[in-house]
């Protein structure tokens, strides 16, 4: 199907990435995975990505680095990236946002949640203007 929706899903932990990997695709999503920040900012630039659920403690390069460099090298065209971390998520926002992410979410959370999110941020990049 040519409009599934592509998501990178960046995190060290194998369990969490195999998890988030089986289930977004049961929810229609396309995914890719990486296991460290390297991996994920080489990703994020050779494909098509529409959303990335970045984890912010990984090996080689932090999520902060990687939304940095994805937002400042793709500019308009980078995709929607939503922090995944388990630290405290109201300290986090500002750094965040900073980087060029758009949201953070705090693990450990609940899949419904993480669903909705994903299809809000999803939903509200189909509406923004073309560039």
């Amino acid at each position: 199907m040519a409009d599934r929706k592509r998501i990178l899903v960046a995190d060290d932990d194998p369990d969490l990435l195999d998890l988030l990997q089986m289930d977004l695709e049961h929810h229609g999503y396309d995914t890719l995975t990486a296991a460290n920040g390297k991996d994920a900012l080489q990703v994020a630039m050779s494909e098509k990505i529409d959303l990335i659920l970045l984890d912010v403690m990984m090996p080689y390069i932090d999520g902060y680095h990687v939304a940095y460099e994805i937002t400042n090298k793709l500019g308009a065209q980078a995709p929607y990236i939503i922090i995944m971390t388990s630290r405290d998520t109201t300290r986090e926002k500002g750094i965040a946002l900073m980087s060029g992410a758009h949201e953070v979410i705090q693990k450990p959370f609940e899949m419904a949640k993480l669903h909705e999110r994903v299809a809000a941020a999803l939903e509200s990049r189909s509406k923004e203007p073309l560039s």
